[in-house]
Order: C-alpha cells, then sequence, then structure tokens
C-alpha cells in the first residue's frame, strides 16, 4: 500500500511538472457547498526592477507629431501646434528666415516633427513640392536645413461606382478625385454627352496613378484606364503615348476616343433650350426659330472649342453679345454667343485647339440670365449638334498597334475586374 501510495505521488508530481512545457491550461472548480472560511490568505509583495530610461536630447522623452498646414498659415502658429516651446520657436524662426524655409509653406500639406516633451525641437520634415523635401535636423544648439529631390512611387488605384443622380456625386461617393471625374469625361466626350444620356444605374470603372512617398499620398496623376457603361452600352478608353511623344484615349481596338469634334462645349451643364423652329424668346416675348443649342451654366464656367480651328470672329454682334466664330475644317463653323468675357489669347485669326477654353459664360446681349448659346454650322446655315452624325478621328498608326496592345493588355484586365463591382459600396 505504501508502495502503490508513494508511486502515486511521484506520478502526481511528475505531471504537475511537466504541464508548463506541454502548454496545458487547467481550471479547478469549487464544489457548491464547500467550505472556504478557514483557508488562509497570504498577500506576497515582491519589489521588481525596471530597466533605466534614457533621456532624450533635451527632455525626458521625444515624440513624432503631424500637422497639416492650414489656409493663411503662418510658421510661429504651425511651430505652436506642433507643441515647440516659445524659446525653440523664436530659434527656429530665426534659423528658417536665413534658409528661405518659411517662403513655402503650401496649405493642405503635411509638417512631420520630431519634439521633445519639453518641447524642443529635434528633427522636422516637410514636402515642399511634388518632387523636394525639406529637412531640419538639431546639431547642437543650431538647426541645418537641407533640401533633397525624392522619387515618389507610382501605385495603379482602381475604383468603381454606379450612377445615381451625378457624375461627380457618384465619383464621389467611390472616393475619386474631381481631376479623374474630368478627364474621364473629356475621354469620353466623343461618345457620350454627359447632360442628356447619362441614367441612373450607368456603370464607371477607372484605373489611375498615385504617387506616393513614404507611405503618404502625395498626388494624383492621370487617368490610365476607364470603362463606361451608359444605357447598356460599354465604353472603354485606355491612355497610351507613343514613341514620338503623341498621346491620348485609344479603345481596346486602338481607335483613337478623340473625335474631330466634341459633342458639346461643356462637360457638365444643363441644357436649357433645345435647336427649334419655334419657341417663345425669354426676353422678346415673341415666337421665333432658336437654331442654336443653349447651356444654362453659372457666369464664369469655362466653354471650350469643339474641334481644331482658326478664329474667324471675336467681339460683340447684336443679340449675341460677346461672340465668338471658329472656322473648322471646311464647310464646319461653330459660333459661342453671351460670353462675359473671352479666353486668353482669341483673337481673329488665330489658332485653336480642340478643347481650348475660348471664353467664359456670361449673360450679354439679348439673354435673360447666364447661358451658353452654341451654334454648329454646315456651311454657314445652323443644324442641330445633337441630331447630327459628327466625323471621327483616326485610328492609332499601324506600327504601335503591338505596343499598344503590349500596354492596353493588363489595364482591360483590371478593368474587366471592376466591371461587376462597386467600390464605393465596399469602401
Amino acid at each position: 500500500m505504501n508502495v502503490l501510495s508513494n508511486r502515486l505521488k511521484k506520478r502526481i508530481v511528475l505531471a504537475l511538472a511537466t504541464l508548463p512545457f506541454l502548454g496545458v491550461v487547467a481550471a479547478f472548480g469549487i464544489a457548491p457547498g464547500t467550505a472556504t472560511e478557514d483557508i488562509a490568505h497570504e498577500t506576497i509583495v515582491e519589489t521588481l526592477a525596471l530597466p533605466e530610461v534614457e533621456p532624450s536630447d533635451s527632455g525626458v522623452f521625444d515624440f513624432w507629431r503631424e500637422e497639416r498646414i492650414g489656409r493663411g498659415e503662418t510658421l510661429p502658429s504651425l511651430l505652436q501646434k506642433l507643441g515647440i516651446n516659445a524659446e525653440e520657436r523664436e530659434a527656429f524662426i530665426s534659423a528658417a528666415r536665413q534658409s528661405g524655409f518659411t517662403s513655402g509653406l503650401i496649405p493642405g500639406r503635411s509638417v512631420l516633427a520630431r519634439v521633445s516633451s519639453s518641447g524642443r525641437l529635434l528633427v522636422l520634415r516637410y514636402l515642399a513640392s511634388d518632387t523636394n523635401l525639406v529637412s531640419v535636423n538639431r546639431s547642437n544648439e543650431s538647426f541645418q536645413f537641407s533640401e533633397q529631390v525624392i522619387q515618389a512611387e507610382m501605385r495603379p488605384v482602381m475604383r468603381s461606382g454606379e450612377i445615381q443622380n451625378s457624375l461627380f456625386g457618384a465619383m464621389d461617393a467611390a472616393d475619386v478625385p474631381d481631376r479623374i471625374a474630368s478627364e474621364l469625361a473629356e475621354a469620353f466626350s466623343g461618345d457620350i454627352d454627359f447632360h442628356q444620356d447619362l441614367r441612373r444605374g450607368d456603370h464607371f470603372s477607372v484605373v489611375y496613378e498615385a504617387f506616393y512617398f513614404d507611405g503618404r499620398l502625395i498626388r494624383t496623376g492621370r487617368l490610365l484606364a476607364a470603362e463606361f457603361t451608359n444605357q447598356n452600352q460599354t465604353y472603354q478608353a485606355i491612355y497610351f503615348k507613343d514613341p514620338k511623344g503623341g498621346d491620348g484615349y485609344y479603345s481596346a481596338e486602338g481607335q483613337s476616343l478623340k473625335r474631330a469634334f466634341l459633342k458639346s462645349p461643356m462637360p457638365f451643364d444643363r441644357i436649357s433650350s433645345g435647336f427649334t423652329s419655334g419657341r417663345l424668346h425669354p426676353v422678346l416675348n415673341i415666337w421665333r426659330a432658336h437654331k442654336g443649342v443653349d447651356y444654362a451654366a453659372p457666369t464664369g464656367t469655362p466653354v471650350r472649342a469643339v474641334a481644331d480651328s482658326v478664329v474667324n470672329f471675336v467681339g460683340k454682334q447684336g443679340g449675341y453679345g460677346n461672340l465668338v466664330v471658329l472656322n473648322h475644317q471646311s464647310p464646319y463653323s461653330t459660333a459661342y454667343g453671351h460670353l462675359s468675357r473671352f479666353g486668353k489669347g482669341i483673337k481673329r485669326g488665330s489658332k485653336v485647339s480642340q478643347g481650348q477654353v475660348i471664353g467664359y459664360v456670361g449673360a450679354t446681349g439679348l439673354a435673360s440670365g447666364p447661358h451658353l448659346h452654341y451654334e454648329f454650322r454646315v456651311n454657314g446655315m445652323q443644324r442641330n449638334p445633337l441630331a447630327m452624325n459628327l466625323p471621327t478621328a483616326y485610328p492609332l498608326e499601324r506600327r504601335y498597334k503591338a505596343l499598344f496592345a503590349q500596354h492596353a493588355d493588363p489595364l482591360i484586365t483590371r478593368l474587366k475586374l471592376l466591371r461587376n463591382t462597386n467600390l464605393s459600396k465596399l469602401d
């Protein structure tokens, strides 16, 4: 019996000794009714030796802080937001004046600083431009300023969404920058009239450039590829730059999306009056033909040339008010009336490129409110631009076809991945 008892004790001790090595965790319970009043309690206090913390350069601890430069921000207020004490601010501002640092505070950019708990500035980093990084380092009791050119990392960003009310509203919901929305509208302007063709449920996908430095977004680049499904018709746009420097947007088959004529002189605005043989004139209050299309827009909205052209007329002309007339390839010309002012360099005989701003929306002449009166003329006769089949552009040169296909394939693959998604909802 004693032998059995000793063996049992040894097994219990062995099991308890091996528990930590086997990683076993056990839970012990107390049966109901068990008396616990007689259990002895003992408090043990043990002093633990903590590692010593070495003080920083001029304080007990230091930490990194980041602040965004506000509109009208001054260097003193920025330094104060960073937690830098008054004495340090004065010394830094004095050194900054000599280095020219104060001349480059750009609203919206961030400043990163390492500051001690006593408010002593140790390090400061500021991205003064998309390519230049300003660094400030403490050297004893002075500040050393330096500037270096950085290499930003380009990362393609993919977004998609669905039209509910407007293109810009849907783009905002998908966290797409306004610049990319404008480039998409420009790329598809020959196929889609964003004034009247948009429908709820239309779907878009975009792939665009984003440039990062140290994991932070510096700027948005250009639109690389886009797909837009409008009224069950899908269009694609691929950006391509040929070896000679010519660039533009092309379909997946290499067809240029730059049409000889844009569908509209403004990407986003409301048609307030269409082309008709008879309407009640809002100013003269008489029935007369309206041989153009009116686009309602705020005063000052840019108006662009719908095609490459030469300025035939610029100035005031009767009910048109401030008017620009452009001559395109014969027999086509266009007219832009009621302008508040003319674009820079727009004068008779000057050459104008497609998309160039030739004036700004106004209410000059016989106009009841700010809008653009736009006319499309064939041999001097007004025609309805919304009902015409306008001339198209030429395809990509044959010698660049293979190079374009190699460039376009991975972008088209990305668009296919986005086709049935809505990243504005997934976000």
